[in-house]
C-alpha cells in the first residue's frame, strides 16, 4: 500500500513538474506576470503552449487517477497487481509530460492511452 500512496503523491504534484518549463517560457517572454499568469499563458507559443496544455493535462489526469486509487484502497483490494498499474501510469504521466513538451503528438497520444488503459485495468482487477 506505501507504494500505492507514493504513487498518489506523484501524481497529486506531478502538475508542479509540469510547471518548470512553463515558468521557463513565461520568463522568456520578459517576466513571469504573477497578476495576470492566465493571460500570459495564452499568449504563450510552441514549448509554452505546450507546457501549458501539459500542465492542464497533468491536472485532468489526477481527476481519473485519484478516485480509482482510493476506491481500490476502500475496498482493500490492493495486490501486486494493482502496485504495477500505479507505478505503470506514473511512469507513463512523466512519459507523457516529455512527449508533450518535445511535441512528439503520436507518441504522446499512444503514451495517453496507456496511461487510461491502467486506470481501466483498477476497475476489470475489481470485478
Amino acid at each position: 500500500m506505501f507504494v500505492i500512496i507514493i504513487c498518489m503523491a506523484l501524481v497529486v504534484f506531478m502538475p508542479l513538474v509540469a510547471k518548470i518549463p512553463l515558468v521557463v517560457m513565461m520568463h522568456k517572454e520578459g517576466k513571469y506576470d504573477n497578476r495576470h499568469p492566465r493571460s500570459q499563458q495564452n499568449r504563450l507559443e510552441g514549448l509554452g503552449a505546450r507546457a501549458s496544455a501539459a500542465q492542464q493535462n497533468s491536472f485532468e489526469a489526477i481527476c481519473f487517477f485519484a478516485p480509482t486509487v482510493l476506491l481500490v484502497l476502500a475496498l482493500d483490494s490492493h495486490n501486486l497487481y494493482t502496485v504495477q498499474l500505479c507505478i505503470a501510469f506514473v511512469l507513463l504521466r512523466f512519459i507523457y509530460l516529455i512527449c508533450y513538451w518535445g511535441n512528439w503528438h503520436i507518441a504522446r497520444s499512444v503514451i495517453w492511452v496507456l496511461a487510461m488503459a491502467t486506470v481501466v485495468a483498477h476497475y476489470v482487477l475489481l470485478f
